[in-house]
């Protein structure tokens, strides 16, 4: 911290055996090697103070960043779970428009025991939805022209 030599602290001694007196010099020194351990204590505190903050202040930023990382894998996940869903329904739509239509076309035939069944037996649950965008299908128009089989091309 300082550039004192040896020399230099020789003839401070010196001068402080000449001034303060061989008597009194123990007690100054001792009293002076308290407060410099006093002062180093204080500066040792003080650096352990400011490690502490800049540590704290680190951790902070890293919560910080963690806690945005988190939103924006859960804002992805709703994105997905919207795409999920919108493909979803608009395939039950085109499954309603499907057996609407059917129903137009086949007009009142009765509905047989073993179709009932196949209605009421509970579906199995899918396994996994796909993430990606659904491939183009055909208009529900096209299919209700090959469910009517008549050949005459008119749609209902």
């Amino acid at each position: 911290m300082f550039d004192i030599g040896f020399t230099e602290l020789l003839l401070i001694g010196v001068v402080a055996l000449v001034v303060i007196g061989p008597e009194r010099l123990p007690k100054v020194a001792r009293t002076a090697g308290h407060l410099y351990g006093r002062l180093q204590r204080y500066v040792s505190t003080v650096k352990s103070d400011i490690s502490r903050e800049i540590q704290l202040d680190e951790i902070k930023r890293a919560g910080q960043n963690f806690k945005q990382s988190v939103e924006s894998a859960a804002s992805s996940v709703e994105q997905q779970a919207t795409v999920v869903d919108d493909y979803l329904r608009s395939e039950a739509d085109n499954v309603s428009k499907v057996v609407a239509a059917m129903g137009v076309t086949e007009g009142e035939r009765p509905v047989t025991e073993p179709a009932m069944k196949q209605a009421e037996a509970p579906q199995a649950a899918q396994q996994s939805l796909p993430l990606e965008e659904p491939a183009p299908r055909q208009a529900p128009g096209a299919v209700v022209e090959t469910a009517r089989g008549d050949g005459t091309g008119k749609t209902a």
